[in-house]
């Protein structure tokens, strides 16, 4: 079976038109990226593509977890410890704050504050909040607050 579609993807920098094509029966995933030119658009697709799989490494009462990272609402780093928060668990990742900044940039994650890393796909809601900060609802229903120095980028990334 094979299923074409047009999409039109918008960035900052450049407009183009992307077709899918969807081919069942084969044994293995395979995607071919056919460009004109490498841009940060096509390395971005990219960096997503390989990311769509990734789990991450995390304890909870001293057993090791697998989370998809799709599943992850926000980081906080707290005590010099640096923790994930799903909707429904809260673990403790071996890395730091800046390292999952890096790691999940491209997977939709940016910075909110100091000690903070939220997903902006869980982002249910924002609303301004005093001194230019924003306050966030997650999907599932935990508030957030944006700092005043990381608000203008969130709106950016949310194309606000």
């Amino acid at each position: 079976m094979l299923a074409d579609t047009e999409i039109n993807i918008i960035s900052v920098s450049e407009v183009s038109s992307l077709k899918v094509q969807i081919q069942e029966g084969h044994s293995d995933i395979e995607v071919i990226i056919k460009c004109p030119e490498v841009t940060d658009t096509v390395r971005k697709t990219e960096a997503l593509l390989y990311g769509l799989e990734k789990r991450l490494a995390c304890t909870k009462n001293g057993t090791t977890c697998f989370v998809d990272r799709r599943d992850v609402l926000y980081f906080e780093s707290v005590d010099k410890r640096c923790w994930l928060y799903t909707a429904d668990d809260v673990y403790e990742v071996s890395f730091k704050l800046y390292e999952a900044e890096e790691l999940l940039a491209e997977a939709g994650f940016i910075r909110s504050s100091k000690s903070q890393i939220l997903n902006i796909a869980e982002i249910k809601s924002l609303c301004p909040d005093f001194g230019g900060r924003i306050e966030t609802v997650m999907n599932n229903g935990e508030k957030l607050i944006v700092s005043r120095q990381y608000a203008k980028i969130l709106k950016e990334r949310l194309g606000l």
